[in-house]
């Protein structure tokens, strides 16, 4: 293995080996290149070394080559360039494509060339024989060996491909285009046997993914683009499966693409749902599942209605036409009554099943399913509007079976309808995804069920008729078809009736005793029963009992009702107990159900591995002894055939058993003899050939020797005679070139004037275009000297405007803050000035308020010292003894403003003059107590040297805690440190002015 420093190296000697025709040397360096651990670094160069690659892989049909070439270039570029590693493989299926192209269109019959039925396996030992006894070679021969190798080799690409790019979230696309162009290599050339395991390989893709979740390129099939290339793939699988009709495979295709859906939780889209339900229609036809067949239409039909707004009416009628039929199709009649346990248990695994592929749901609960039944959905038929929508013919014919009860003529009325009805059908127009719909195939299996409903109903009235008769009543079938439909009917419970061949006839009877006829005839008989025991035992006078009981019938009412409502609510106490130990028991059912389903899908699960496992080992070791067995018969078979030349003849006995050891063990002997035997002959050959070598060297030496001087000889004359001649010629040419320099010396002169001329006109040029570049030069210079300055000049500009608008724009920040704070101040002294001005206004009604006050004490009588005396506050410092007789005094004034008698009045002044405490007036005033109105006595100053005022009087307002004299209702004067508030005069008659 050669190592190259550079990648280019290797390039380079595999083009000069390809150019040789050593194609498998140029591939062995590419591969051996592309292999090395010393270069798994991405280089642009790699992506040109690996097109080189796969062409000499494709020219040589080397797949497994191409296939480690592939998986090594991934490891280099999957997480540095991808897109590269996608160009090389798209021009790998490229060119296999392109070879098998050619190669078809060499062949002149496609089919008898591709009449294979496994590309994967090798030639037969029969085909050997045939090609080497037949002595012609015949074109489908020539076909066969041009045509079918480039198909094989095409095949195995798709498979490498396919294996390369399973887990790669980044090429998904590729691997989807990859995937649909095997399909359609399936389906264009009829490989229903590669398409089988192209299918099981998609499969295994799959689940491979599901199962290794820790790998790091994983696809994520959550995403919307990954999930609808999948979804993409499967319905391309299911539609190549159903063109090849491979129905089985178009089964698991179906039953793929619902595993898929399940997986992550999410219905596919409504276009995508036609074609899924239009393909399972087909397949549930093809298998003779008419209940299954049903429920697709049924499906398909709700879609297309659903979501398919350009449905013409024709084809809505055609679809819903096909639905009513196809469930007219299913056989009226149970198949489970006679099945055993296990095929009963297998029935209803596969209607959960089937179920859930029709149904599409994604999360099934299988206990709360409904099963699938002919009933069943002819009543969603009628509940979904199906009916309504199919054609009249369709109408007629389904009440006909389903409703009407014509036992004679049946038959004729039917036909008529199955011949209308059979030239029903076409192409949708409106619904490109759905099958070309035939109601035509519809017939065969009607007659039959028009025969059953015929036979139904002629067993009802009739015990007995001819065969010649219920023939000319089924004009469908001969008697012998009638025979067989009638014995699965009766087989299945259906219908009860015997043929006898020997009188003609065919007898009818019941279904035993739970018969639908019975059972109507018991209830008959019960109901006649009782009328006439009603007739015999009349019922008691109602009345008479009432009377009876009238007494104490509102006890017994009570008690009976406390009776019901204590049953009732013992019974919801019971309903609820019960109820709670269902659920619970459910919940136990459902957990322990679980747990043993969890325990058999894992011991399924493990059974299955350890079964795989060991038919995967059980194939290896068989195929390790078929392959030791067939080297052993080789190797004895040509140890047999080197014996039969030399004449030794050892044959197998033909009555000895033959095994492996004894074949190993045979050959091995004979090898190691013939070994043996080779080696002493080899032996006695070599020392023969030792004595010849050296008497034919002591032989052969003097004559070697006299060759050797002759031709010594021969080439000293040889070389004296071409020294003399290359004399010769030299000496010829030297006179020749002085005959030619005597006539070109006449020249000299004239040649020498026109250089001259020549190089003095091209130097005055020089010179004056050396003059004008360097006046050209100076003017540059003066030019970017001028722009330079004026540049500066400029810049100088720019930068003092700029520093004088900056100045100017500090200027008039600074000004407006002096104007701010000019005005802050102006403020400042106005709110001092007002608040001045409003101090004043406060004192001044003040003044005004104490005036006032006086004067109403002078009003009121009070004594000359009293009035003369202005009012002043007493002190803060003033002795309890001292302030209680001035406080009573004030107390016993009469308030102005109410009536008080002469003889009260007197009272008042003597007891104010000996200081006694004043008695409540009948206004209920004590002479303690402040009272509202005029002539309260002055308040008693507050701790900040406010007087306390009550509410309501003439008097200021009572301060609060910061001297303020404002009440706390007042929201007109703001609060002023040491001021009082504008007095409120509401209480007062005469406020002064």
């Amino acid at each position: 293995m050669a190592t190259y420093a550079k990648p280019e190296a290797a390039l380079n000697q595999a083009e000069a080996l390809i150019n040789v025709g050593q194609k498998q040397d140029a591939l062995q360096v590419l591969h051996d290149l592309i292999t090395s651990k010393r270069h798994r670094a991405w280089q642009k160069i790699l992506e040109k070394i690996m097109f080189k690659y796969v062409e000499l892989c494709v020219d040589m049909r080397r797949g497994k080559f191409a296939k480690d070439g592939l998986i090594q270039y991934r490891i280099v570029c999957q997480q540095v360039n991808v897109t590269s590693l996608e160009e090389v493989i798209k021009h790998f299926m490229h060119l296999s494509t392109e070879k098998a192209e050619q190669a078809r269109s060499q062949a002149q019959a496609l089919e008898e060339a591709l009449d294979v039925d496994d590309l994967e396996a090798d030639k037969r030992p029969e085909d050997l024989m045939l090609s080497y006894v037949s002595g012609e070679k015949g074109k489908d021969r020539s076909d066969r060996e041009l045509v079918t190798p480039w198909f094989k080799f095409l095949w195995e690409t798709y498979r490498t491909v396919l294996e390369i790019l399973r887990n790669n979230s980044k090429l998904e696309a590729l691997y989807a285009m990859t995937a649909h162009r095997a399909f359609q290599f399936c389906k264009q050339y009829k490989r229903t046997t590669e398409f089988r395991r192209l299918c099981e390989i998609i499969r295994n893709h799959l689940l491979n993914l599901n199962k290794y979740r820790d790998q790091r390129d994983r696809p994520d099939l959550s995403a919307p683009e990954s999930l609808q290339l999948y979804l993409d793939t499967r319905f391309e699988q299911l539609k190549v499966a159903t063109d090849l009709e491979l129905w089985q495979e178009a089964f698991y295709s179906v039953e793929d693409i619902h595993g898929l859906m399940c997986m992550v939780k999410k219905t596919p889209k409504p276009s995508l749902l036609v074609v899924y339900y239009a393909k399972l229609t087909e397949i549930f036809w093809i298998s003779s599942s008419h209940l299954y067949h049903a429920y697709a239409w049924l499906k398909l039909f709700t879609l297309q209605k659903t979501y398919n707004k350009n449905l013409s009416l024709k084809d809505l009628q055609l679809i819903a036409s096909s639905v009513v039929l196809a469930a007219l199709l299913v056989v009226p009649y149970d198949r489970s009554r006679s099945a055993s346990h296990l095929e009963l248990e297998n029935e209803k695994e596969r209607n959960l099943r089937m179920a859930n592929l029709i149904g599409f749901d994604l999360d099934p609960k299988l206990d709360n399913r409904e099963a699938l039944s002919r009933s069943a959905l002819l009543q969603e038929l009628v509940s979904k509007g199906v009916m309504s929508c199919a054609t009249q013919e369709v109408k007629d014919l389904y009440n006909l079976l389903e409703h009407e009860f014509f036992p004679l003529d049946l038959a004729s009325k039917v036909q008529p309808l199955l011949t209308k009805i059979s030239k029903f059908g076409g192409k949708l127009a409106s619904a490109s995804s759905v099958p070309e719909v035939q109601l035509s195939r519809y017939i065969p299996a009607l007659e039959k069920l028009v025969t059953l409903r015929l036979l139904q109903q002629v067993s009802q009235i009739y015990q007995m008729m001819k065969i010649e008769s219920l023939s000319q009543m089924i004009p469908f079938f001969d008697f012998s078809v009638v025979e067989k439909i009638s014995v699965e009917a009766v087989k299945h419970n259906f219908i009860a009736m015997k043929i006898d061949h020997m009188r003609g006839v065919v007898v009818f009877g019941n279904l035993g005793l739970e018969s639908d006829g019975l059972r109507d005839h018991l209830a008959i008989l019960a109901e006649s029963l009782s009328k006439a025991r009603a007739m015999i035992y009349p019922p008691a006078n109602k009345a008479s009992k009432l009377g009876e009981m009238l007494s104490g019938l509102g006890e017994v009412v009570d008690k009976e009702h406390k009776r019901l409502l204590a049953r009732k609510s013992i019974i919801e106490k019971r309903k609820e107990e019960h109820e709670r130990q269902l659920i619970e028991m459910e919940r136990e059912e459902e957990s322990r159900r679980l747990k043993q389903q969890k325990i058999t899908e894992e011991a399924e699960q493990k059974r299955l591995a350890a079964e795989f496992e060991q038919r995967k080992n059980q194939r290896i070791r068989r195929e390790i002894e078929e392959r030791e067995l067939e080297e052993a018969q080789a190797m004895l078979e040509e140890a047999e055939k080197r014996s039969k030349k030399k004449g030794v003849k050892k044959p197998i006995l033909e009555g000895e058993k033959v095994t492996k050891q004894t074949l190993m063990e045979r050959a091995l002997s004979e090898q190691l003899r013939e070994r043996q035997d080779m080696e002493k002959k080899l032996q006695k050959l070599a020392k023969t050939m030792d004595y010849l070598e050296r008497a034919k060297r002591e032989e052969a030496a003097p004559l070697i020797e006299a060759a050797f001087q002759r031709r010594l000889e021969e080439e000293q004359i040889l070389h004296e005679r071409e020294q003399q001649l290359e004399v010769e010629v030299s000496r010829q040419r030297h006179d020749g070139d002085l005959r030619e320099k005597n006539r070109l010396s006449r020249m000299l002169d004239n040649k020498t004037i026109f250089q001259d001329r020549v190089l003095n006109r091209r130097r005055a040029e020089f010179d004056k275009r050396r003059v004008e570049r360097e006046e050209r030069i100076s003017l540059i210079i003066q030019a970017r000297k001028q722009e330079r300055v004026t540049k500066r000049k400029k810049i100088f500009y720019v930068r003092s405007e700029e520093e004088r608008l900056k100045k100017l724009h500090e200027e008039e920040e600074a000004r407006k803050r002096d104007e701010a704070e000019r005005r802050r101040k102006e403020e400042t002294e106005r709110k001092a000035k007002l608040d001045e001005i409003a101090e004043k206004q406060r004192q001044r009604e003040r003044e005004l308020e104490e005036k006032e006050r006086l004067r109403r004490e002078a009003l009121l009588g009070r004594s000359s010292d009293g009035a003369s005396k202005p009012y002043e506050p007493p002190a803060r410092a003033l002795e309890p003894g001292t302030a209680a007789p001035a406080a009573a005094a004030a107390a016993a004034a009469p308030t102005p403003g109410k009536y008080v008698p002469k003889h009260l009045r007197e009272r008042a002044s003597a007891e104010g003059a000996g200081a006694a405490p004043p008695q409540p007036d009948r206004w209920g005033s004590g002479g303690g107590r402040r009272s509202e109105g005029f002539g309260q006595a002055p308040p008693e100053p507050d701790r900040w040297g406010s007087s306390r005022r009550t509410e309501g009087s003439g008097a200021p307002p009572e301060a609060d805690r910061w001297g303020s004299g404002s009440r706390p209702d007042d929201r007109t004067d703001r609060w002023r440190p040491g001021g009082g508030s504008r007095p409120s005069w509401s209480s007062s008659r005469n406020p002064p002015r």
